[in-house]
């Protein structure tokens, strides 16, 4: 897995509309926060579907995928080894995503599992 191309990541609809307000998202993995967490928690395009599997299979509520330049975040982009166990690396931003760095979005609707 490498760090080119696009990341992704899936927000809670409260959550980036309150980002579009004040020009940053700083939440990572179902609302907790980048001050819990450390970073905000992003997947590779092949990654999505198992994180919506594994994570949001029973949210009952629209999700907002957020495609992201990497090229455009000013906070520290890593790839590093998730917390599911298996070994898998996800990118995590260490910082804040500016909206700016959000070239597109995608509401999804449930059931995600």
């Amino acid at each position: 897995m490498s760090g080119t191309g696009l990341i992704h990541h899936l927000a809670e609809v409260e959550h980036w509309a309150a980002a579009r307000v004040s020009g940053e998202y700083r939440r990572s993995t179902l609302g907790r926060s980048l001050e819990e967490e450390g970073f905000v928690h992003c997947a590779a395009p092949e990654q999505v579907a198992d994180v919506l599997r594994r994570y949001y299979s029973t949210y009952p509520r629209e999700l907002v995928l957020l495609s992201i330049d990497p090229g455009r975040l000013t906070s520290p982009l890593r790839w590093e080894v998730g917390g599911s166990g298996t070994g898998d690396r996800f990118p995590h931003v260490h910082g804040p995503i500016t909206t700016d760095a959000v070239i597109s979005t995608a509401v999804l609707h449930p059931p995600f599992g």
